[in-house]
């Protein structure tokens, strides 16, 4: 029998959502999680997950610390070494409903941690430098213990299945944030597990990521040469990294990350002014191993803004809308509109564009 158009769905692999509000309004999990339903082919049940800031305004001065524990001996030997290195403030069992779509739950703990100011001051790093080190640690040394968000004011929630099934588990419909992000996976060369689900943190720095990194050893190899270690199984992980890196670590801007991680080819640099010529090709130059090669369409978050982005030749697709003071990111328009119907402005960023979109300054 002759298939027609439209009646065989061919995925092209992940799905990959996102909300904030310029104004710093915060909104329940809700329509994040709605906005995945349309987007379920993307996915094939083997990771799903979202990241939601401003979610704990009462611990917002503290790094909370969300941990998968395999077995009850390694959640002791991480909290022995956490209490060794900071103030915990508060620690419990993150709370989940039963769902039919999640099981094998490892235990999911959260720590509002501070670092203690001896080891603080002992360490000779900042805050965030000796909070991202414990995590580095813990993740590469502690057998079964895994830290998969970190931030101040923020987390992710992730697991195995699907990513309608992950929000309700994860009870996000009771949280409100100023921003969300989500991703389906279809993973198709590594496992599925749940610290290989998306997104992947360090520190408030997320990432949700819809393609292929062809260029992950080489990114890799660069990172480990400062410190990280990627650990979680997934390509996806490094480029989390690399955010960390230029921009917390060199202090490069946002649009600089772009030109590093998408970088225009070399023609493209050629016709563009001598000051913008030269900007380029010295980010090109110095940072030559973190461009990340491959089909892609990432979205990264991060405390007070976030940050979509297409690889050079647009091979994966995203849309971008807005209602009122929101901004819609996702990688099908019908995502925009069960989130928002009414979405307005829809259009597809050209390859290697910034989309960069931050909450008005001073509110967070």
């Amino acid at each position: 029998m002759k298939q027609l158009e439209g009646q065989i769905r061919i995925p092209s692999g992940c799905a990959i959502s996102a909300v904030i509000s310029k104004n710093g309004r915060r909104m329940t999990g809700e329509k994040i999680i709605e906005s995945m339903r349309p987007m379920h082919d993307r996915s094939n049940g083997l990771g799903g997950g979202f990241a939601g800031y401003g979610i704990y305004p009462e611990y917002h001065d503290f790094f909370a610390l969300h941990v998968f524990f395999t077995n009850p001996a390694c959640r002791v030997e991480c909290e022995a070494y956490l209490k060794d290195k900071v103030e915990i403030v508060k620690q419990e069992f993150i709370h989940v409903r039963k769902t039919s779509g999640i099981t094998d739950a490892p235990m999911i703990r959260r720590y509002f941690v501070a670092p203690m100011p001896y080891a603080l001051q002992a360490s000779q790093m900042d805050e965030k430098e000796f909070v991202a080190r414990i995590v580095m640690k813990i993740n590469t040394g502690i057998k079964g213990a895994y830290v998969f968000s970190s931030g101040k004011n923020m987390g992710v929630f992730k697991a195995v299945g699907f990513p309608e099934d992950v929000g309700s588990f994860y009870r996000l419909d009771e949280y409100e944030a100023y921003c969300w992000t989500a991703h389906g996976r279809y993973p198709t060369n590594t496992p599925g597990w749940w610290g290989g689900a998306h997104p992947f943190a360090l520190l408030d720095y997320a990432v949700v990521h819809n393609g292929e990194i062809s260029s992950y050893d080489a990114n890799r190899r660069f990172m480990e040469m400062f410190g990280y270690k990627c650990t979680l199984q997934t390509d996806t992980e490094v480029i989390t990294y690399i955010a960390d890196f230029l921009l917390r670590r060199q202090g490069l801007n946002l649009t600089e990350l772009s030109s590093v991680i998408a970088a225009p080819f070399w023609s493209t640099i050629a016709g563009k002014s001598e000051a913008e010529r030269t900007r380029l090709t010295y980010l090109r130059t110095v940072f030559s191993s973190l461009l990340v090669t491959g089909p892609f369409s990432i979205v990264l978050s991060f405390t007070g803004g976030l940050l979509a982005l297409n690889d050079r030749l647009k091979l994966r697709s995203m849309v971008v809308g807005e209602k009122d003071d929101r901004v819609l990111i996702a990688s099908e328009e019908a995502a925009i509109r069960a989130m928002e119907p009414d979405a307005s402005n829809i259009y597809a960023p050209a390859g290697g564009e910034p989309v960069i979109v931050r909450v008005k300054e001073g509110l967070f």
